[in-house]
């Protein structure tokens, strides 16, 4: 008999109970604006904030309404303007280049590896187009950080990390979003924390992070924050800086609090799904694992493998093949924009670039999420369905 798969690719755990019941404390006061607070309240967004910074080793934190906005405040507070270039990864979801485009910016995309990270070389060949790179650790891929920084700091060249998918993971043990001038993290419903949006920003810069928190919209109220920088700091920016709102509010930090706190937990149980299914797919004629280097710790909330120089329509058969016993692939390779696998050609607010190299590798990237919903025997049993389908269309002729 055919094996089937029958679980759900979006379907995530439901939120802890304490969190709910923080989230119930909230609604019950009903001050839900993050400096809405009672008379000695710290709150809930500042509390987070405070909790995240040491997580993270950071002296500041900044809890805001979504990973982009985290993104293109970060943009504007390290100073890109409009008409600025900006460098970043040409494989990577489509809010990096859209909060460089909101700020008025443009794009400049930097090439891929097998590695699915970052091509150094090519960064280092385009560092003299821009003084900023918003680094992408896109799928949750860590480049070599040490050697990145090296070249960055030897331009002048200010990096601002992208952690959508590494909240949680470090390089060399230097958490993820730590090495650059800022960090950048998403708590949208498919990452590591899940309140349905928001996102933190994360620095040392006291000037960075005081511009930061004036554009996401504290007004005067900045020493209601507990992980920002002393009221001097906000003495040099806070009349010319715009408020362009965009915080979080008391319920979503509420929700997240508790997350965080099983964080480590959570990524444990990740990575057992994540070494399950690379076990079962490692040494399937005709598909590429992803190596990961000793120096990355990783959370393995999605996998991804290369099917490289295959056709396309092979491909699309074996998404079409484990699409009909229930495993979900997206590719990368797809002509059109389908769900999140936009490509930088996609972007056409972007400038046409020529990346012969990156558009073979994108061609063959094949994407699955790991939810924490699957249990160890369906990642085998999953792995062991793309295994048989990906043997087939090869044997085949792919």
């Amino acid at each position: 008999m055919t094996e089937q798969f029958t679980g759900n690719f979006t379907q995530q755990e439901p939120i802890p109970e304490e969190a709910i019941e923080a989230a119930v404390a909230v609604m019950r006061h009903g001050r839900l604006h993050r400096y809405n607070l009672a008379g000695g309240e710290q709150g809930e967004v500042a509390l987070l904030e405070q909790e995240f910074a040491a997580f993270t080793g950071a002296k500041y934190c900044l809890a805001v309404a979504s990973g982009g906005y985290a993104l293109a405040t970060a943009l504007r507070a390290v100073g890109v303007a409009p008409g600025d270039r900006v460098l970043t990864n040409a494989f990577t979801l489509a809010p990096v280049p859209g909060a460089i485009a909101s700020v008025g910016a443009q794009p400049v995309f930097v090439g891929v590896t097998e590695a699915l990270t970052i091509d150094l070389e090519d960064l280092a060949a385009k560092l003299d187009q821009a003084r900023v790179l918003m680094l992408s650790h896109m799928r949750g891929h860590l480049c070599d950080m040490d050697r990145l920084m090296e070249i960055c700091d030897a331009a002048g060249v200010v990096v601002i990390e992208d952690c959508a998918h590494t909240m949680g993971a470090a390089w060399n043990g230097v958490p993820s979003g730590r090495h650059g001038r800022v960090g950048c993290y998403s708590c949208q419903t498919y990452k590591h924390l899940n309140s349905g949006e928001g996102g933190l920003l994360v620095t040392d810069d006291e000037e960075v992070a005081a511009r930061a928190i004036m554009l996401s919209g504290s007004y005067m109220l900045y020493s209601r924050h507990l992980a920002a920088p002393g009221p001097e700091a906000f003495e040099q920016v806070k009349y010319d800086t715009p408020n362009i709102s965009g915080r979080m509010d008391h319920l979503r930090a509420a929700i997240l609090r508790p997350q965080l706190r099983n964080l480590a937990a959570q990524v444990t149980r990740w990575n057992a799904r994540y070494q399950t299914l690379e076990t079962g797919l490692r040494d399937t004629p005709g598909l590429t694992l992803v190596q990961r280097p000793e120096a990355e710790t990783y959370v393995g909330s999605s996998i991804q493998f290369l099917l490289l120089d295959w056709a396309p329509e092979a491909v699309q058969a074996v998404l079409a093949r484990c699409a009909a016993r229930g495993v979900e692939l997206k590719w990368f390779g797809v002509p059109e924009p389908v769900a999140f696998t936009s490509r930088y050609d996609s972007w056409r607010y972007a400038p046409t670039q020529s990346l012969p190299d990156s558009d073979r590798i994108l061609a063959g990237i094949v994407d699955m999420r790991v939810p924490l919903t699957f249990s160890l025997e369906d990642c085998a049993l999953i792995a062991r369905i793309i295994r048989a389908e990906v043997g087939a269309v090869w044997q085949a002729g792919a």
